[in-house]
């Protein structure tokens, strides 16, 4: 579904992507991890076309998007959910949700809106609470709601549990299960290298702007390198 080739991008003279190549298989999650810094962030934003490239190409669907503005590329597909939520903290948690389907503008949303719903009920219960009086969960669910009310096909996650206590980072990879069982394509961007992996199909390890490692995810997950940089192990 997607396909990054050698990309390069950079703020200024600095270059944070150092010729990134990675492949997202339709109906797969597909894991990147790293180091802060190493880029990971940088990448997501170039594919959502928010962030310039020097070099390299995004293919999405056997299309070349890298100049296609972001708006657009949400209109063909892909929504990303940003690092640190990025909602709309005075407005109710109903107009953040109506706020994704913006792309989606003199269509019906109140179908999607029903649906994201019936996924998040806890969304319905607080529809008209202003979305800054979330808890952390409460809002990681209301921004991936927001992303899918632009209806995407493949669907960005910039590290969905930052802040977040174990146990409610469970609930959030689960939802991101349940997300692939019904259908949907992922890139998923996570500190939590160990349980990103585990619900993966294919990992990729970034350092420094420059893959290292890539493969099946438990092979990934197996590596020593990996294992001794990432996971603890």
């Amino acid at each position: 579904m997607l396909s990054v080739e050698n990309l390069k991008s950079g703020y200024g003279r600095i270059e944070a992507l150092h010729g990134v190549s990675i492949e997202v298989p339709a109906g797969q999650i597909v894991t990147l991890v790293g180091a802060n810094g190493a880029g990971k962030t940088t990448l997501l934003r170039a594919i959502s076309g928010v962030q310039p490239i020097s070099a390299g190409r995004i293919r999405f669907e056997g299309r070349s998007i890298e100049s296609v503005p972001a708006h657009a590329r949400v209109a063909l597909g892909i929504a990303q959910v940003p690092e640190g939520r990025q909602l709309f903290a005075p407005l109710s948690v109903e107009d953040n949700l109506k706020l994704g389907a913006w792309s989606r503008r003199g269509t019906d949303s109140g179908a999607e809106l029903h649906r994201i719903y019936e996924l998040f009920p806890m969304l319905r219960e607080f529809r008209r609470t202003a979305a800054g009086a979330l808890s952390g969960g409460q809002q990681q669910l209301l921004a991936i709601g927001r992303a899918l009310m632009a209806k995407p096909r493949l669907l960005l996650l910039d590290e969905p549990s930052m802040g977040l206590a174990p146990i409610l980072v469970d609930q959030i990879l689960e939802v991101v299960l349940d997300l692939k069982r019904s259908g949907l394509t992922l890139l998923l961007v996570e500190q939590n290298a160990n349980a990103a992996l585990a619900i993966a199909d294919r990992g990729y390890v970034l350092e420094t702007g420059t893959i290292t490692a890539s493969g099946a995810a438990a092979d990934v997950q197996g590596d020593k390198r990996v294992q001794e940089a990432y996971l603890g192990v």
